[in-house]
Order: structure tokens, then C-alpha cells, then sequence
């Protein structure tokens, strides 16, 4: 019988980050919407912050086998490169495990909801999303630091 959650009880604490980022492709409609405030569901950007900062807390409800982290911080960052919206999102922990699932996830939840709320002005004539794409999901970066004192 193999461990449904990988043990960790005997490492020790120590400072955990990790930072992962993505990207939503969308249309020059949508770009300019958000850009102007103009999306009938509100501020995506903030709304979209929260969702993020949400999905990092929540992440071992998502993904079985991640352990329950104390977080001690989130970041989320949104930065345009042209139409397409790049969410950063940076955590840290002092734990016994790594939060780069949790980083993972907050992006994706943050440009999911972005999509959502813009996915009316995303829509063809026909219903469908034939520009809009989420890519490049990954994580640029995970650290270990020092025991806790």
C-alpha cells in the first residue's frame, strides 16, 4: 500500500517560495473592456486577484494530495503584453513542504476568472472561443530556505 500523502512529519520547517505564472490570451475587445473598466461583471483584475489569492489558500481541496500549508503570503501580479494578460502569482510559507502547487493554482483560478468575465465579449458568433487561450502555465521559480529558530 503505497502513502495517499507523502509524510513530511520528520523534515524540518523552513522558509518555502514559489513563484508561477501564466498567460490568457484574449481579443482586442476584451483587452480594451478591462483596461477601461468596461466588463459588465465588474473589475476583473480584482476580481480576479481574489480568486487567485482564494485558490492558494484552497489548494489541498483541489489537489488531494497536497498537504494543508500555513501560507504567510500571496502576491498576485497582472501584466499586459499586448492583448494577452499575464497573472504572476508568488507564495511563501516556512513549512515542511513546497507551495508551488499552490502558486500553480492560483494562476490558473486567477485567469479562469479573468476568462469568465470577459467571455461574452470572447465569444464568436457561433458561441465559441476561437482566440482565447490559457498557455505557459509553469513555475518560474522554487526556494528553500533556512530552518525556522
Amino acid at each position: 500500500m503505497t502513502d495517499a500523502i507523502v509524510p513530511v512529519g520528520h523534515k524540518p520547517i523552513v522558509k518555502r517560495v514559489a513563484v508561477a505564472t501564466g498567460i490568457l490570451e484574449l481579443n482586442q475587445d476584451s483587452a480594451d473592456a478591462i483596461q477601461n473598466g468596461l466588463v459588465s461583471k465588474g473589475d476583473v483584475l480584482e476580481a480576479s486577484m481574489v480568486a487567485a489569492i482564494q485558490a492558494v489558500k484552497e489548494t489541498p481541496r483541489s489537489i488531494p494530495h497536497c498537504h494543508i500549508i500555513p501560507i504567510e503570503s500571496c502576491s498576485v501580479v497582472w501584466d499586459w503584453e499586448g492583448n494577452n494578460l499575464r497573472c504572476t502569482v508568488s507564495v511563501s510559507a516556512h513549512w515542511k513542504t513546497g507551495v508551488e502547487m499552490e502558486a500553480l493554482c492560483g494562476v490558473s483560478t486567477g485567469l479562469l476568472c479573468a476568462w469568465d468575465m470577459v467571455k461574452s465579449i470572447e465569444k464568436d458568433d457561433k458561441g465559441q472561443y476561437p482566440m482565447t487561450k490559457i498557455r505557459e502555465i509553469r513555475v518560474l521559480e522554487k526556494r528553500k530556505g533556512e530552518a525556522q529558530d
